[in-house]
């Protein structure tokens, strides 16, 4: 199954063609991870039971142009120059790979009764169209459905942003990791759900994806 936007965004499980997308968009999204994953990595999480893998992808083909919002003016001027003067709108993708080309990738662990978020990562140049948000809200409806009773990740404790994103949807702190990450040493904070099919978690995460579907009405669907 896949989801579609009005603006040609689409999400479904990851593939083996995919990978050498989503190493991209992993390095592209973590550049100072150490160390990187590889092609080899990414195939041997493909053929991991507990591993589940999505993608988000752009059919250029479909593309129109919708300003993100809070833009001003000007700059909504600027970005309508570039897509009215983009080659592809003239001259068609270069390869098929690039008509279908991924924007955003994330994946999961089943552990028992737990769901742990392994990465979720966006190209810079599609951020601020809630696809970050969107891939977050179908790995938890994922999870449900794969049977966790809680999801939980890992977050660099400089990475207030994402904090505070995963919060909005039920994530709290619940313990530290000293110097996880191996790049320059820093923390990462443990969080975790409260338990998903628990009415009050329940009700903040129906009430999360009707707010996203409303400020995102023109971006994302599943195939």
């Amino acid at each position: 199954m896949s989801m579609e936007q009005d603006n040609g965004y689409y999400l479904r499980k990851m593939r083996d063609g995919d990978i050498p997308q989503v190493l991209e968009i992993d390095l592209e999204a973590f550049p100072t991870q150490w160390p990187h994953p590889t092609l080899n990595s990414f195939r041997h999480e493909m053929r991991n039971r507990l591993a589940h893998y999505i993608v988000v992808y752009r059919n250029n083909t479909e593309r129109r142009y919708i300003p993100p919002p809070g833009s001003t003016a000007w700059s909504r001027a600027i970005s309508r120059i570039r897509y009215l003067f983009n080659h592809d709108r003239f001259f068609g993708p270069a390869s098929n790979l690039d008509r279908y080309k991924l924007v955003g990738m994330a994946g999961i662990w089943m552990m028992v009764d737990e769901a742990h978020i392994v990465t979720i990562g966006v190209r810079k140049a599609e951020r601020n169209h809630g696809l970050g948000e969107w891939m977050l809200i179908y790995i938890i409806d994922m999870a449900i459905q794969l049977g966790a009773k809680i999801v939980t990740l890992e977050v660099r404790v400089s990475n207030t942003v994402a904090q505070q994103l995963y919060a909005k949807y039920g994530f709290t702190i619940v313990g530290t990791r000293r110097k996880y990450y191996s790049d320059n040493g820093e923390d990462a904070y443990i969080m975790s759900t409260e338990a998903l099919m628990s009415d009050e978690y329940q009700a903040r995460f129906q009430r999360m994806k009707y707010e996203h579907r409303q400020r995102w009405k023109h971006c994302c669907e599943i195939n």
